[in-house]
């Protein structure tokens, strides 16, 4: 068949070579690239894995990045990062080989078909923006369900805990190495008042106890000056997505946070 510049080309129940030309076309002209069929996928590069044969969906994007998904689940079982170098040939006529390079840092990701059901590329026009509305009190219930959105070993103590006068802490837990932590969540990026607010409950809290306590102001980004003063006051930021947070809470909309606290 002619691979000339349409939008979409398919292919159902290709030829290897069929499927190889249809792939280097797609590569070249950055479509998106959809193949579905029976493979298997080894890595290389900052760790190492094989996923063994079966029939799988592999997508290129047209930024050069790979995703490899299994029958199930919504998250790929292999991925590559976008600016991928591909090659793409036959071996010995019957396996489709598929090699997803990159430099830095360098891995690699290699794919061998023996079998395609569909290949699909298509020119795709997205020029729309996306916005995720999640609200403070959503990135405070993430946080509490998964404590290590903000760092490995967290531990939670309680929320909204009063701090006299200064007000209600977010996040009240302990870390790994037995430091109490105040944590203070913004969905904006985080300004100056965000990191005296912050400097408010830690400094109460240092004089209800006689134990080290830290401080992490949590948010998307942090304001201009912000940081300077995070960093002259003690405290840490950690970079809390409402992304992230909205793929914590989908699956777990039926949790209760009391089953999380110390």
């Amino acid at each position: 068949m002619s691979l000339a510049d349409s939008k979409v080309v398919s292919l159902v129940s290709p030829s290897l070579t069929e499927c190889r030309d249809l792939i280097n076309d797609a590569l070249a002209k950055q479509k998106v690239l959809i193949v579905a069929g029976n493979c298997t996928v080894n890595y290389e590069g900052r760790a190492a894995s094989k996923l063994t044969w079966g029939e799988r969906v592999l997508v290129v994007k047209a930024d050069g990045s790979v995703l490899i998904h299994r029958r199930s689940g919504y998250e790929p079982v292999n991925w590559q990062p976008p600016r991928c170098q591909f090659r793409v040939g036959l071996e010995d006529g019957k396996l489709l080989s598929i090699l997803a390079i990159r430099q830095k840092p360098k891995e690699s990701l290699r794919l061998l078909f023996d079998k395609v059901s569909v290949a699909l590329a298509v020119t795709l026009a997205d020029e729309g923006e996306f916005a995720m509305h999640v609200t403070e009190e959503q990135m405070k219930r993430a946080i509490m369900l998964d404590p290590s959105l903000i760092e490995t070993g967290l531990k939670l103590i309680s929320k909204e805990t009063k701090m006299g006068d200064s007000g209600f802490t977010d996040v009240y837990a302990e870390d790994g190495h037995g430091r109490l932590v105040v944590v203070e969540i913004k969905r904006n990026p985080a300004s100056r008042d965000a990191a005296l607010q912050l400097n408010r409950y830690v400094e109460t809290l240092r004089k209800r106890v006689n134990r080290p306590v830290r401080g992490i102001l949590a948010a998307p980004e942090l304001r201009s000056g912000t940081s300077t003063l995070l960093a002259r006051l003690g405290y840490d930021f950690k970079a809390v997505s409402p992304e992230k947070c909205f793929q914590i809470l989908k699956p777990r909309a039926d949790a209760r946070l009391s089953e999380f606290l110390q």
